[in-house]
């Protein structure tokens, strides 16, 4: 396969020794295979159920996707400030440039700290409110 974006031939390699890429040596992006993304955003949270919708507000570019040569779709990754690409026709996959792995990464981050912060206040509100249930049934009994 080649490079969508320099047109380079791709190299297999594996993401910091976890699963194995197509990385352009020229411009750094990488193609990752339908599956793919979903293990890179498992690096940091793996809760699929607590991820959120992936594809938001899809437009069509010039970008052809490697394996089909049709043009891939941009789309806004999971409602963070980040657009991929990926190929809708037949969907093969995603294409990250330079520096995107990163980006999804730490969005999962944010999104593993956002669900950890709801779970914790969601606990502490159920154990203030069955407190205050306690409380007034005693208070109840009392009159």
């Amino acid at each position: 396969m080649n490079c969508p974006k320099c047109g380079a031939e791709l190299a297999q390699k594996f993401y910091k020794g976890m699963f194995e890429i197509d990385a352009c040596p020229h411009c750094r992006g990488m193609w990752l295979d339908a599956n793919e993304l979903d293990k890179l955003e498992d690096r940091v949270f793996d809760e699929d159920a607590q991820k959120g919708s992936l594809i938001h507000f899809q437009k069509e570019t010039q970008t052809l996707c490697p394996h089909c040569a049709k043009p891939m779709l941009e789309f806004q990754y999971r409602l963070y400030d980040l657009k991929l690409e990926y190929c809708a026709e037949n969907a093969h996959g995603f294409w990250l440039d330079a520096g995107e792995e990163e980006k999804v990464i730490e969005a999962m981050r944010m999104r593993a700290q956002t669900v950890r912060r709801k779970t914790s206040a969601e606990g502490e509100w159920k154990q203030t409110l069955k407190n205050m249930h306690a409380f007034l049934k005693r208070s109840s009994k009392k009159k």
